[in-house]
């Protein structure tokens, strides 16, 4: 039987042995960056004291204007202290909402939120994250009346109907290469591109979307389109969530060694810390998020480029090289992860090809997520906080209206 040592020198070197702490420590250097580069650059945690003087006399003048016109259409009643009350509450916004900008009318949690607004994006893909962990519990439920064994072969029957019908049916004209094929090439005088391939499996998942992320709530030209962005990508989830909890998928690393696939990335236990653990899903192959992911930022690259713009009229790239760039990333980065997830056995050609119906559909329909508009204002309104304007494109914009976020 064949083993997964890591001084096999067929494999590629495995994931790094750092991973523990190195991997965990990426990933919050990567965040911290983050708020710190979206960071509201003119605003104070800690307002000045001429700032509070100013906000308070404006205060006291909105407060008379306010008290004199009700004035002069009600009587004097001995329930003026309530009015008075009432007065203060209406002049003053709550601290949920999103009128004013100025340190002094919000409460100190509001505050740093404003100073660093990135931190709801940081929350909202925590969420993501947890409802992920709920799918593999999902799969346990619907499946209750089977054992664990009986879930590993259903998965491993849907992994084996996806290699028939990529390469033994009249589709196969769209699969010319298998998926062991493209493994072996790599395994057979290319060990040096599986061992990248090997180290870079994770970083280009969780960490790079991170990054990615991050890099376009500053770059994006307005916080709409960021959002559109955002909202595809957390809508691409929820409906791989569905398939993963719906129809089990065993990876081809899992598939019976008599398919001839290996699990290079695995080695020795060398598993990273964001695709292992109890709340990990292992049989959820189709469709594959590493693409999903993939596939959504080498859009935005293209987007981002000018030339689809262009081509329609609209502008034209305003830097021929940055543009270059943006066609360049956008095209190869896809490709890349595609070729990793292969040729690692993670995923096979269909889960790439499921993602990218998946992300068009997701990118259609991407508006579906407004209806928790609601639900976010009202947890807004029971923690006390104040939805903070966000700073992308701020720089940008010499004068900017408010703007109201939607985080859904």
């Amino acid at each position: 039987m064949e083993g997964h040592n890591s001084t096999m020198p067929d494999l590629g070197k495995p994931q790094s042995a750092a991973r523990s702490w190195f991997e965990p420590l990426l990933v919050v250097s990567i965040m911290i960056a983050s708020l710190y580069f979206n960071r509201d650059r003119s605003f104070s945690i800690f307002p000045s004291r001429d700032l509070r003087s100013d906000d308070a006399s404006e205060s006291l003048i909105k407060s008379n204007e306010y008290e004199g016109s009700r004035s002069s259409s009600r009587s004097t009643s001995p329930d003026r202290p309530k009015d008075s009350v009432d007065i203060q509450r209406d002049v003053s916004p709550a601290p949920w909402s999103s009128e004013s900008s100025s340190p002094t009318s919000m409460n100190f949690p509001s505050r740093i939120l404003q100073k660093f607004p990135f931190l709801v994006e940081m929350f909202y893909w925590a969420l993501n994250y947890v409802a992920y962990a709920f799918t593999k519990q999902i799969g346990i439920a619907l499946y209750s009346r089977m054992g664990g064994n009986e879930v590993a072969e259903l998965a491993q029957k849907h992994g084996i109907d996806i290699l028939t019908f990529e390469h033994d049916t009249p589709f196969q004209i769209f699969f010319p290469i298998t998926e062991v094929g493209f493994q072996q090439f790599f395994l057979n005088g290319h060990l040096k591109m599986m061992t990248f391939f090997n180290q870079i499996y994770s970083l280009v998942h969780i960490p790079g979307t991170i990054a990615f992320l991050s890099w376009y709530y500053y770059s994006a030209p307005s916080h709409d389109l960021f959002a559109i962005a955002r909202r595809t990508m957390t809508l691409g989830n929820f409906s791989a969530f569905i398939v993963f909890s719906f129809w089990p998928c065993m990876p081809p690393r899992l598939l019976p060694k008599s398919f001839g696939f290996r699990d290079t990335v695995r080695q020795d236990n060398a598993e990273s810390v964001w695709v292992g653990g109890a709340n990990v899903n292992q049989l959820a192959a189709m469709p594959s998020l590493h693409f999903t992911y993939a596939f959504i930022i080498g859009c935005t690259f293209l987007f981002q480029s000018g030339i689809l713009q262009a081509i329609r009229g609209r502008r034209a790239p305003k830097s021929a090289i940055k543009s270059f760039i943006y066609i360049v990333a956008g095209v190869l980065y896809p490709l890349l992860v595609l070729s990793v997830i292969v040729a690692t056995a993670n995923h096979y050609w269909a889960d790439a090809v499921a993602a990218t119906f998946s992300v068009l559909v997701c990118f259609f329909v991407n508006r579906v997520w407004l209806v928790l508009l609601p639900v976010e204002r009202l947890f807004c309104r029971i923690v006390r906080l104040r939805k903070p304007t966000p700073t992308t494109a701020k720089s940008k914009m010499a004068e900017r209206p408010r703007i109201v976020v939607d985080l859904a």
